[in-house]
């Protein structure tokens, strides 16, 4: 089991293990897990585990690791925490848009508080990678902006079921619901371990459910009938089913359910309508799709008010329980009944007016009144014009103090089986209750104090009813199965009393027997306790089961002898007499009557007679004959016959029994003739005592002359025989012939070629044969064109054994030969397997017959020679064809290349084939081995590829058939070149080895692998800073663009300062001054930094703000930083065998930098302003050169002279644009003036 830590992300690993009694657990385990996990590829070979266990004695326990290096605190005390588990409702769930939806999320097994939160969130199949919030029991702000309304409104919420367990409530669902829903609980536990959310499916589907009634108003009479219909219909995709239920509201009453449909087309009615349903007044029926039709008949009053229909349609759930999507409910039908008058009849019904005394009466006192359940009646029985019993509007029966006492003893009951059906029974007649019956039924009308008052009495006709005393009335009739029955079969005799018993009575039964000599003998009596007494004469019979005597049903008996003799001969009498019990208990018989039939019984030897016959008197060799023993008359099966077969052999005088059926049924064999056991068959027919004696293989052993005996018993009733008679057969002389043979080989020739290590199929046909049990022996030839007669290949006995000739040796065919013989018998194949080419020849056969003698000796019959099959084996054609279609592919540094090498065409496609890869790199003379695959599907890598890193960047690998695919993983320039594959196909001689068959090569396949340019670009813009002293500066390096964005970056600063002139250089102030380049910080691609320089440590603080903009700030800033600052970006990127290189490099614009000192004299702040440092210091020198050399000019030379002198730098110094200075720290040095190109006008 693998979970994580939420916080840490560390993995832990959940481990089942087994423990021995007195076994230790120590570092061993621990090794043993790890090695478990690495197998498993759970964890990384460099991967360090920590173990916790508790230290059982035995039995299983449940053992943790996690990955060291963030160790969780979980040992030990992390085997005693319960495991969180969260489960909601199982999906997919299918609800319809716009119905009330809930589902249920639970937690078990949590610590912390009894209330747990949850939160519910949503997976919409458009983005199901994008978590969408819901709703959430303790964070208010939780929801999502698109759930925000619907959570505010109540129109989605989650109720608390219980502390652990919530419902999710969506009031209308909406079609963008659908979705996979999450249940998530905050972790209240010590630890984390276990589950803390679950998933569901929710499906959204159209609301499809139509469900429509003529709406109407019906004025109806009571005992009416009301028809009206509904129709529901729906279009769901879904397996899904309705229910359908009617109801009738009055006003603002609650609905009254009339009958339903449940969605199991259960049919039931509600309370109110239960019995008019069972009595079939309420009706549903289905008239076509989608209408049920409602019935009503005999509509009372209270069946007024509105009539509507409601269906609902179900959907089973994943937990099999069934939900209903969707209810609705048509428009009503208003009914009116108007109620008929009060009137009502009684009926009193008897079954008959004669009766016996004990017998049963029954009168049943019939109500006929409307709305009986709503009205009040009491019912009165009254005899001979004298109470009997009372019933009120309760159904309590008060009776009078005879009739009590009958009713306590259980003679007699008073009650009221329905709301209109009252009964009085009376159990056992007496005389005295011959007389008139009647019942009074009286409405009574209940006041407003609960008290009752009659109203309308009636009371139908007086019913007379006698009771006669006791005297039989019963007739017999007797049957039996049949009036003659042969010796030892049963008799069967059944007497039936057809009428005139009371079921109080009992009868008893005796049977008789008179003779022919008229004497009559009690065979069995049975009384009226069911008591079996049996005659003397037949007491020791009926003591081994004999005689049977059984009461199938009241007033039926039967009586069966078993194994009738021919003193059971006379006729059968059956006497049945009538008893009853009186009122003081005793019996007596009523009446006696009798009824008798005869029976005659023909004795079993009578006739008895045998005959032996046989329809083949002459047959052949291996042939066989049947004979017949025929035992007149035709007895039964179960008549007890033994039948013994003698045999007198040709040319002998005496007779020996053969074989002998005994009289049970067993096979008795002589042991003069053993070999006839083995050959011969006795059967007994199933429907007679004849035997028929089958003799198989005939020979000169079984002819001669035949005799059976036959002798008649018969078993007694205690299991004793008794031999009856015996009878001798006539005699049968059986002879035996040889046969004629009738082998036929097949002479037809036939040619064959085929390609070498394919089967070579030989087949030898034997067209007819002599005998079905003929064995043949084939031998296998091959003659060659060099040899003057055939090789023999193999030879297969008679007995199927096979013998291998000296060619098969000479030639290795032994391991390659196939010998089949079909079911039928007459086609033997010889299969040479894996042809070789010198298998090539003249094939045939030479087929002998043998058969069986009769002495179980075998003898060849005939022999012939089949036809010839000329046999060409050849090697397969070469059909190896590769592609050859030349290709350019250009990847760049660390892109996957796939070179493909296919075959369109293979000689065999059992064939095997190695593929070798080549390149031809460029300087490199020659071609080079980078891999190859061999026939055995073995990699092997080159010389190109063993030294350096390619080998773990080659993937060679065939996804079908045909195609070879090599794969350069993270490729470099060295990977650049010409690469082709050669291809050899090996196929399997027959005699198991591989020998290359063909090969070819594939087109060039120019491979050209480039690193990436660079387009590295850095921000060259100047800009000027002007400072307060102990104030800090930021100076940025900014890279506009770069050439990879796995790239990364060296960022140096440098502080770019005048160098120190000396007199030399005083006299060339116009030249340009070199400058001094100080490295103030750099950070390597490997963001170390360079330690700090003297003057700048501790002042410096670095900023990536982000991937592309970096800062340095100066802290503290001083005279000393004035100058000019710039950075230098280097591209550093890593090829593909991890080594990093310098890709690109620029430097960016720079950034002049004028620190401002704390004070304000007249010293700093000329030297603070450039303008009025060149005024006060060096314009007025050459404005008073200019003026002196005027002066001259004009005294010396007189003449006009130009007022435009050029000094060293020229007239338009005062239209310098921005001098690049290189100030000193302090006024008192003279300014170095660098005037760069580029800076005047």
């Amino acid at each position: 089991m693998l979970f994580s830590h939420p916080q840490t992300h560390s993995l832990v690993y959940k481990l089942r293990l087994c423990f021995l009694p007195d076994l230790q657990i120590n570092s061993q385990t621990y090794k043993e897990a790890r090695l478990l996990l690495l197998k498993s590829g759970c964890i990384t070979s460099g991967a360090s585990l920590g173990l916790c266990y508790p230290i059982p004695s035995h039995g299983c326990r449940d053992v943790l690791l996690w990955e060291a290096g963030e160790r969780l605190d979980l040992c030990p005390r992390c085997m005693a925490l319960a495991q969180r588990q969260v489960t909601v409702q199982e999906g997919p769930l299918y609800r319809t848009e716009g119905s009330h939806v809930t589902l249920w999320c639970k937690v078990s097994g949590y610590q912390g508080p009894a209330e747990q939160n949850f939160q519910w969130s949503i997976y919409l199949p458009s983005a199901p990678e994008r978590e969408v919030q819901i709703v959430s029991t303790v964070d208010p702000s939780f929801p999502y902006a698109i759930y925000t309304q619907r959570v505010r409104g109540r129109g989605i919420y989650v109720e608390r079921v219980q502390g652990d367990a919530v419902l999710l409530h969506i009031t209308e669902l909406q079609d963008r619901d659908a979705g996979e829903y999450e249940c998530h609980t905050p972790n209240t536990d010590e630890r984390y371990f276990g589950s803390y959310s679950a998933k569901m499916n929710l499906v959204v589907i159209p609301d499809s459910l139509r469900v429509t009634a003529v709406p109407q108003t019906l004025n109806k009479v009571e005992h009416d009938s009301l028809e009206l219909k509904c129709e529901v219909s729906k279009s769901t995709a879904q397996h899904s089913h309705v229910s359908i239920a009617w109801y009738r509201q009055r006003g603002s009453e609650a609905p009254v359910e009339v009958i339903s449909l449940s969605r199991d087309f259960v049919l039931r009615a509600g309370s109110a309508y239960a019995q008019r349903q069972a009595t079939g007044d309420v009706r549903l029926d289905k008239v076509g799709e989608t209408t049920s039709k409602l019935t009503i008949y005999n509509l009372h009053p209270s069946d007024q008010g509105e009539f509507y229909c409601e269906a609902a349609e179900w959907i089973q759930d994943p937990d099999d329980s069934w939900y209903a999507m969707t209810r609705k409910r048509s428009q009503g039908a208003i009914v009116n009944v108007q109620a008929t008058d009060k009137e009502f009849s009684v009926r009193l019904e008897t079954e008959k007016r004669m009766y016996i005394v004990g017998e049963p009466v029954e009168f049943r006192c019939i109500l006929e009144a409307q709305n009986v359940p709503d009205r009040y009646f009491s019912i009165s029985w009254a005899f001979n014009s004298s109470l009997i019993a009372s019933l009120g509007p309760n159904a309590v029966p008060v009776l009078n103090n005879e009739f009590a006492q009958r009713e306590a003893l259980g003679q007699l009951k008073v009650a009221k089986e329905s709301d209109n059906v009252f009964v009085l029974k009376i159990y056992r007649l007496r005389l005295e209750d011959s007389g008139k019956y009647n019942c009074r039924v009286t409405e009574r009308e209940k006041t407003v104090t609960g008290d009752f008052i009659d109203k309308e009495s009636k009371r139908p006709k007086n019913i007379p009813i006698t009771v006669m005393p006791l005297k039989t009335s019963i007739s017999l009739e007797i049957i039996n199965n049949a009036s003659n029955v042969l010796e030892g079969e049963s008799l069967r005799f059944g007497c039936n009393v057809r009428s005139g018993f009371g079921p109080q009575s009992r009868l008893s039964v005796t049977w008789q027997l008179v003779d022919k000599l008229n004497r009559r003998s009690e065979i069995v009596r049975l009384d009226r306790e069911g008591t079996l007494h049996p005659g003397p004469s037949y007491a020791e019979r009926s003591s081994y089961g004999g005689i049977q005597v059984e009461q199938v049903r009241p007033g039926s008996f039967t009586l069966e002898i078993f194994n009738s003799v021919k003193a059971d001969e006379g006729h059968y009498e059956c006497r049945v007499a009538e008893w009853t019990r009186t009122l003081d208990g005793e019996w007596q018989m009523v009446g006696e009557r009798h009824a008798g039939t005869p029976v005659s019984i023909t004795a079993l030897e009578a006739g008895f007679a045998v005959t032996a016959i046989s329809r083949t008197p002459g047959v052949t060799y291996n042939e066989s004959f049947d004979l017949q023993c025929i035992i007149k008359p035709h007895y039964p099966s179960w008549v007890p016959v033994s039948v013994t077969w003698r045999f007198q052999p040709a040319g002998s005088t005496e007779f020996h029994d053969l074989v002998t059926f005994t009289r049970d049924g067993g096979v008795q064999w002589g042991d003069r003739y053993a070999g006839f056991r083995t050959r011969t068959a006795i059967e007994k027919a199933e429907s007679s005592n004849n035997v028929r004696l089958s003799i198989s293989r005939a020979s000169d052993t079984e002819a001669g002359k035949y005799q059976c005996v036959a002798e008649l018993w018969r078993k007694n009733y205690n299991s004793s025989w008794t031999r009856l008679a015996d009878r001798t057969s006539n005699l049968l002389e059986i002879r035996v012939l040889r046969p004629v043979t009738k082998l036929q080989v097949s002479k037809s020739k036939r040619s064959i070629t085929l390609v070498e290590n394919r089967p070579i199929p030989l087949n030898c046909s034997v067209k007819s044969q002599t005998s079905p049990d003929s064995h043949f022996a084939v031998l296998w030839y091959v003659h060659k064109p060099s040899d003057a007669d055939g090789k023999l290949i193999l030879k297969t006995t008679h007995s199927s054994a096979f013998e291998y000739g000296t060619y098969a040796e000479e030639e290795g065919l032994r391991g390659r030969l196939q010998f089949e013989r079909s079911a039928s018998g007459g086609l033997f194949s010889l299969t040479v397997q894996r042809a070789e080419v010198r298998d090539s020849g003249s094939y045939y056969c030479h087929v002998e017959e043998w058969l069986l003698s009769p002495n179980h000796a075998w003898y060849k019959l005939a022999e012939e020679v089949s036809g010839r099959t000329e046999v060409t084996v050849k090697q397969p054609d070469n059909r190896l064809q590769v592609n050859q279609t030349h290709k350019n592919i250009t990847v760049l540094e660390n892109d996957w290349v796939t070179l493909e090498c296919l075959v369109s065409n293979r000689t065999s496609p059992s064939s095997q084939l190695s593929v070798e890869w080549y390149v031809w790199r460029p300087g490199h003379p020659e071609k080079e081995v980078v891999a190859w695959l061999s026939r055995q599907s073995t990699l092997h890598y080159g010389d190109l590829a063993t030294p350096g890193d390619l080998r773990g960047r080659l993937h060679l690998e065939s996804p079908s058939p045909g195609l070879f695919l090599l794969s350069i993983q993270n490729a470099t320039v060295r990977d650049s070149g010409a690469y082709n594959c050669r291809v050899e196909e090996w196929l399997l001689d027959p005699s198991d080895r591989w020998y290359k068959r063909a090969e070819d090569i594939s087109g060039l396949i120019t491979l050209t692998v480039k690193q990436p340019d660079p387009t590295l670009q850095v921000d060259t813009a100047t800009a000027n800073l002007t400072v307060q002293e102990k104030e800090s500066f930021p100076l940025d390096c900014s890279i506009l663009s770069r050439s990879s964005p796995d790239s990364h970056f060296a960022v140096t600063w440098y502080s770019l300062r005048a160098k120190e002139a000396g007199d030399h250089e005083e006299q060339q102030q116009e030249e340009e001054e070199e400058e001094e380049r100080e490295a103030v910080l750099s950070v390597g691609p490997d963001a170390v930094f360079s330690p700090e320089a003297g003057r700048w440590e501790g002042r410096l603080r670095f900023q990536r703000l982000s991937a592309v903009l970096f800062r340095l700030t100066v802290l503290q800033a001083g005279g000393a930083d004035t100058g000019n600052y710039s950075c230098r970006v280097e591209e550093w990127l890593a090829d593909p065998n991890g080594v990093w290189y310098r890709l690109a490099e620029e430097e960016s614009g720079t950034v002049a930098v004028h620190v401002q000192g704390a004070g304000s004299t007249l010293q700093s702040v000329i030297c603070s302003n450039d303008a009025l440092f060149y005024f006060v210091f060096f314009y007025p020198f050459p404005i008073f050169g200019i003026l002196i050399i005027t002066i001259l000019l004009v005294r010396f030379k007189s003449r006009n002279s130009s007022k435009n002198s050029e000094g060293k730098n020229g007239v338009p110094l005062l239209w310098i644009k921005e001098p690049h200075l290189n100030y000193s720290p302090t006024c008192l040095e003279p300014p170095v003036l660098s005037i760069h190109p580029g800076t005047m006008d």
